[in-house]
């Protein structure tokens, strides 16, 4: 729970959004980030990249004690040591052990030997770990190996999903250096012993985040909470301000707000501490959860995004085509060339029924390694659909009839694509949903919602956006 008294300058109005999206994002909110069936671990070592990533993150923790004087836990290092075996159900046992005593999970406690700031050598020990533990891994290396090449030395990149942190972490030639750039979470910012950790590392080369920031960018958010919630007190009748997912209250005369939507919004003004405290740096991104203030800024940049230094009036062909010619090249590798911008809803739905549904491939031209690996479908779809969250927002913002239907084009193709990668993924399912029926195509976000409650019928939410879809679809044909 965050509160405060203090009312501050609020953070800019966000972008429009469409209209059924406050009732979908609510569902999503609630979606599990990964279906019961697809849980298993592979039984398989770890690449020889990633053990000598770990040797060298557990020679960064016995320097970072030593340089924090703190106290550490001999299980740290009797992770590390199980880590370096490479053998990867040992290792995952072994930090199971270890995160219950880190007091940041549900569920754990606080033990002050395991809760440090070292203790985010081992966050990133086993995320890389993890990206490996799926199955043949050669996708998450692909995308770790192919960001890496694509960021000019000296730059600050932001890690949004686990692979986006830890295998950017692994791969590069050191992390703890900065070689060859900067790579920060967005998703820890929030987190005091993280801040202390890149302040070690990295503080003497570039400006991160200090506790008076992260002190400043609550009171902020928790400011520009208390107005909208108020607009929304006093104007009923009008648009919501707080957003789905935002639990804001006042309390005692105190602000008060909880939930993921209100940790994003601190975050996001985290970011922006970093982004305008480095003015000569270039930034580069891998999305987590949208940060409003950036979209304005962001190009795509293959997997990630370029996070320019003023905003982009609007995206050209060439940066459009650039963009789409990437991602049609890694689409034919993993699941064949057949689908096209022309491509009806219902081919993809029957082609994820049969090859994610059945598991039948008769005719299939893609990688069957792709399909098998449920963290490589999970991590390409959660790329490609971050691509269409902008190209969405673009159209929602655009300046002529022209540019936005030029950019609906681009963000149905790039969600289409996000959903023939992993028709389960949640995100994928519910922006493609959306923008679908925003566009009165609701027997297609149907089509789409039904597809994924075939495929992963354990998951409640597609159940309910079925529910929704046909409700709508039901009213319209009144």
């Amino acid at each position: 729970m965050i509160t405060t008294k203090k009312v501050c300058k609020p953070m800019t109005r966000p972008a429009r959004v469409h209209r059924l999206w406050p009732v979908l994002l609510g569902l999503l909110l609630a979606a599990p980030a990964v279906p019961a069936h697809a849980a298993s671990k592979s039984k398989a070592s770890l690449p020889p990249e990633i053990v000598s990533f770990i040797q060298d993150k557990e020679t960064q923790a016995r320097a970072l004690a030593k340089k924090l004087d703190v106290k550490v836990s001999p299980d740290v290092w009797a992770f590390f040591r199980t880590a370096q075996t490479g053998t990867i159900p040992a290792i995952t046992n072994a930090f199971e052990r270890l995160k219950i005593r880190a007091s940041q999970y549900e569920g754990s406690r606080d033990d002050p030997t395991v809760g440090t700031p070292v203790f985010q050598t081992v966050i990133e020990a086993i995320l890389a770990v993890e990206a490996c533990s799926e199955g043949d891994p050669a996708y998450p290396m692909a995308f770790g190996k192919g960001v890496i090449r694509s960021i000019p030395p000296g730059s600050i990149y932001f890690g949004g999903t686990d692979a986006g942190r830890g295998l950017i972490t692994a791969l590069s030639k050191s992390h703890a250096k900065g070689d060859p750039f900067f790579t920060v979470t967005q998703n820890a910012l929030t987190d005091g012993r993280y801040l202390e950790y890149l302040r070690a590392m990295y503080g003497d080369v570039i400006r991160t985040p200090t506790t008076k920031d992260s002190t400043t960018a609550f009171a902020e958010y928790l400011a520009d909470a208390q107005k909208r919630l108020d607009h929304d007190r006093k104007f009923p009748a009008e648009p919501r301000q707080i957003k789905p997912g935002e639990d804001v209250k006042v309390i005692d005369n105190h602000v008060q707000a909880s939930g993921q939507v209100a940790v994003v919004g601190i975050r996001a003004l985290l970011v922006k501490v970093m982004f305008d405290a480095n003015p000569d740096r270039e930034f580069y991104i891998e999305e987590s959860f949208p940060l409003e203030w950036m979209s304005p800024h962001l190009v795509p940049h293959e997997w990630i995004f370029k996070l320019n230094r003023k905003p982009v009036d609007s995206l050209t062909e060439e940066m459009v085509k650039k963009d789409r010619e990437f991602w049609i090249r890694q689409q034919t590798q993993m699941i064949g060339a057949w689908l096209t911008p022309d491509t009806p809803v219902k081919d993809v739905c029957a082609f994820a029924l049969k090859t994610f549904g059945r598991k039948e491939f008769s005719g299939f031209k893609g990688d069957r390694r792709f399909i098998d690996n449920v963290y490589a479908v999970k991590l390409y779809s959660k790329l490609r659909s971050s691509v269409g969250g902008i190209y969405n927002w673009r159209a929602s913002n655009s300046k002529s009839p022209e540019e936005q239907k030029r950019m609906l084009a681009e963000a149905d193709f790039a969600f289409r694509q996000s959903f023939a990668f992993c028709p389960y993924s949640p995100e994928a399912v519910f922006r493609y949903a959306n923008l679908l029926a925003s566009a009165d195509r609701i027997e297609d976000a149907l089509r789409v919602g039904e597809t994924a409650q075939i495929i992963d019928p354990e998951n409640s939410t597609f159940d309910n956006l079925v529910t929704e879809m046909t409700r709508i679809k039901r009213e319209k044909n009144k």
